[in-house]
């Protein structure tokens, strides 16, 4: 079967996003978000499209994904559904739009951060001077009846941008719970109630001593052997 042309102008975005990665970039190329933009100079949400294709099957890593690339490049590595076919670029039931009420519910309950990375709204990043923007995403959560859900969380658009989609396997970190030793519990459930990590003395005693010269170390190494004498 003969693909229609990634410039044709009689299908939408998505479809020529997926078709120019068929055609220009082929499977295992890689490519630049620049390259991307150029390729449709029309198209102003062409990132997001791109990323559209995820809910479809298609699978594109980022550096996140692949240690090789550059934060620059993404690879094209396997085609999903023919989405420039009529009905198959319908978005999933769980992409639908999240209403104004339901976005407020879910910044407050995340506590107004992204909680992957932890920065707030207009909060500026370490490394940049440009502020942090809140957005909501829905990450794949596999329940531990093998079921699957979708469940809205609050991610900046940094932590959001270019990613594939990530996928929680709910079991496994109930296991790594129960796992822990009974203080070990008491201090996650500390630090769950105050939605924050802080650092004991034990911790605390420990990054200290990781930052001393070697003989200052050898020194708290020795006084340590002695408490156990």
């Amino acid at each position: 079967m003969t693909l229609p042309s990634w410039q044709s102008e009689n299908l939408g975005s998505m479809a020529r996003t997926a078709l120019w990665l068929l055609q220009v970039v082929g499977v295992d190329g890689t490519f630049t978000k620049v390259e991307l933009r150029e390729a449709f100079p029309d198209v102003a949400q062409i990132d997001r499209r791109l990323r559209d294709l995820r809910d479809h099957g298609w699978k594109i890593d980022t550096s996140r994904d692949d240690p090789t690339l550059t934060q620059q490049e993404q690879r094209f590595v396997a085609a999903g559904a023919e989405v420039w076919l009529p009905g198959k670029a319908k978005a999933p039931k769980h992409k639908a739009s999240i209403t104004a009420a339901q976005r407020a519910k879910i910044l407050a309950a995340d506590s107004y951060m992204c909680r992957a990375c932890g920065v707030a709204a207009g909060e500026l990043y370490e490394d940049s001077i440009t502020p942090a923007v809140l957005n909501i995403a829905r990450r794949k959560v596999l329940l531990p009846d093998g079921s699957t859900d979708y469940q809205t969380v609050t991610e900046c658009k940094r932590c959001g941008a270019g990613g594939s989609e990530r996928t929680v396997e709910l079991a496994q970190v109930l296991a790594q719970v129960n796992a822990l030793a009974p203080m070990e519990r008491q201090v996650l459930t500390a630090w769950i109630e105050a939605d924050q990590r802080t650092l004991g003395p034990l911790e605390k005693a420990w990054g200290v001593y990781r930052s001393l010269p070697e003989n200052a170390r050898k020194a708290v190494a020795a006084a340590l052997a002695g408490d156990n004498d």
